[in-house]
């Protein structure tokens, strides 16, 4: 069933359709096990060192329907057994409807249960029309939830938008109890000061449901894309993070994240 040929009903979840970027049929970095990875087409954001610039732009991509996304994950089901479906872009949630649709489906499947994974920023969620996002998060066993930046100026600077929503959007996975991985890009003279690493570990010492934190070291492997859509690359004399420093910058969100709980009187 294509989006061409199918009167789309948000009643029926299969005949819901979005528009994608492209998909990734043997993801191992974005969820547990092996995963179906639906990249979304369209982000508000314009974050200087996002590697997926050619999923910016909204009204593009290929329309495809939820049943079309189940059904290239069933033919390869097997492979899935330990893994399930993410959905990434882009930004998932500036499309509610499609992924509520593609997720109530997986949860649903005649063949068996999907295990389902939100990698956002959040950017696109508004605490002002929760209800948007209810048939999402209703159907989300993971959230990837991406922390640009822990101050403000410092996050509209980077990424062209405010934080309000990013964080309002972390409390309504902590309220509802959702299992959240936190993401945190590093980006020399960025993100990698001590102040920012601490301030990354006050924000998520509020959320109860964070059940691990991981840094991807900042890397230049997206700067051909820049080039070939003739975008300027704000970060070209910026070098790539050096992965052997991870694991302190880790550790120090980590402490930051263990006081800021303990004066919360939070376990």
């Amino acid at each position: 069933m294509s989006c061409s040929d199918t009167h789309m009903d948000l009643n029926d979840p299969l005949t819901v359709c979005g528009r994608v970027h492209s998909i990734e049929t043997f993801g191992t970095v974005d969820g547990p096990g092996t995963r179906l990875v639906v990249f979304t087409q369209g982000c508000p954001m314009r974050c200087a060192y996002c590697h997926n610039p050619d999923t910016w732009q909204f009204g593009i991509g290929t329309e495809k329907s939820v049943k079309e996304i189940l059904a290239t994950f069933n033919r390869n089901r097997a492979f899935y057994r330990n893994g399930g479906i993410t959905a990434t872009g882009g930004e998932p949630l500036a499309q509610p409807e499609f992924i509520g649709a593609l997720f109530e489906a997986a949860h649903n499947d005649p063949q068996g249960r999907i295990h389902t994974c939100l990698d956002s920023s959040g950017i696109a969620y508004n605490p002002e029309t929760p209800e948007k996002f209810e048939r999402v998060l209703d159907n989300t066993d993971l959230v990837l939830l991406d922390i640009k930046h822990s101050d403000p100026k410092g996050h509209l600077s980077l990424c062209e938008v405010g934080s309000e929503r990013p964080l309002a959007f972390g409390d309504e996975l902590n309220r509802r109890g959702i299992k959240v991985l936190i993401r945190h890009v590093v980006v020399p003279g960025i993100t990698d000061s001590p102040e920012e690493l601490a301030g990354v570990g006050r924000i998520i010492a509020h959320w109860d449901n964070v059940i691990g934190l991981d840094l991807l070291p900042y890397h230049v492997m997206g700067v051909k894309k820049y080039e070939e859509l003739g975008i300027p690359y704000k970060l070209a004399d910026t070098p790539a993070m050096d992965g052997k420093k991870i694991p302190e910058l880790r550790k120090q969100i980590l402490i930051a994240r263990a006081l800021e709980r303990k004066k919360l009187g939070k376990q």
